[in-house]
């Protein structure tokens, strides 16, 4: 279901696209990158954080994209676009939290060390590939970080914090 949403997205902005007779990009060096890393990364724990640091940026940008457009077709297509990662998010972030929760005192401590600079680099990257969007949305790059930070702090909580079960 993801990758089914996430095709109707690249669909969705593609139609966009034709409609307003402009060519969709063949190939893009991120996401070549993306599906090499998937094809090749054996571990579920790089795979779910390199989505969820995808998806935290694909929020930021794709409201940027909102805010930069006078178009209400583009405008609603970034909508869809916003409400489905807010879902992919949380479900990333749940499958993230049982491989952490599954991990030693020191694997969690290295992990948490990890994923910080990991989020970081990757956000750093997408920045300075769409810094021209970012900056049309309204974003500075101390701005663009702050909300990355945000984001990082939201998923470092929710992962670190031990599952609650409730008895009925």
């Amino acid at each position: 279901m993801f990758i089914k949403e996430e095709q109707k997205h690249g669909n969705n902005l593609g139609m966009y696209l034709d409609a307003i007779n402009q060519p969709r990009i063949q190939k893009d060096l991120g996401d070549s990158a993306f599906r090499k890393f998937r094809h090749f990364c054996s571990s579920m724990e790089a795979w779910t954080l390199t989505v969820i640091i995808i998806e935290s940026t694909a929020q930021i940008f794709y409201q940027a994209l909102k805010d930069a457009t006078q178009c209400e077709l583009l405008q609603q297509i970034c909508t869809d676009i916003l409400i489905d990662e807010a879902y992919h998010i949380t479900f990333q972030t749940e499958r993230l939290a049982v491989i952490f929760d599954n991990r030693s005192s020191f694997g969690k401590v290295w992990r948490k060390a990890f994923y910080k600079c990991f989020f970081f680099a990757t956000s750093l990257v997408v920045w300075f590939a769409h810094k021209k969007l970012f900056k049309a949305g309204g974003n500075t790059f101390a701005g663009f970080l702050r909300k990355m930070n945000f984001k990082y702090q939201k998923t470092i909580n929710q992962i670190t914090t031990p599952f609650l079960v409730e008895l009925a």
